[in-house]
């Protein structure tokens, strides 16, 4: 069993100021002593903020937060398994009438085509999709 960090937990740690050591505590604390990853769709949201960092300081703190998780978790492709049970997924929603948002989509899969939950700070995002959250 694991669980993969939606981007929205890792923003607000980031934002929070908080250490990448601090995080992992966080996530440990909420979610027990599991393994914890990245999805690859959300590394790319990660590393789209850092690009889009206001000044060259919030650049380098974005940029030093990323090296440090990204030396301490795996990150998690994107697989033909995923792109299956992703376009599964949406088909199945959007045949209902709900609309996920792609990327949430993409994470969601990825964690349940590896039987991982996902730590979100927007479960209205993830509801529609069947994985399991840890409460927080």
């Amino acid at each position: 069993m694991g669980l993969i960090l939606d981007s929205s937990v890792i923003i607000a740690s980031e934002r929070r100021r908080e250490s990448v050591e601090r995080l992992i505590e966080r996530v440990v604390t909420v979610a027990g002593d599991q393994e914890a990853a990245l999805s690859a769709i959300a590394l790319t949201e990660l590393v789209h903020g850092l690009y889009r960092a206001s000044t060259p300081a919030q650049r380098l703190h974005r940029q030093s937060f990323l090296d440090e998780l990204l030396a301490d978790l795996t990150v998690y492709p994107y697989t033909k398994e995923t792109a299956m049970l992703a376009g599964k997924l949406d088909g199945e929603q959007r045949s209902k009438g709900v609309v996920l948002p792609f990327s949430d989509l993409l994470i969601g899969a990825t964690a349940l085509s590896l039987g991982f939950s996902v730590l979100t700070a927007n479960l209205r995002h993830f509801q529609k999709i069947q994985i399991s959250y840890p409460t927080t």
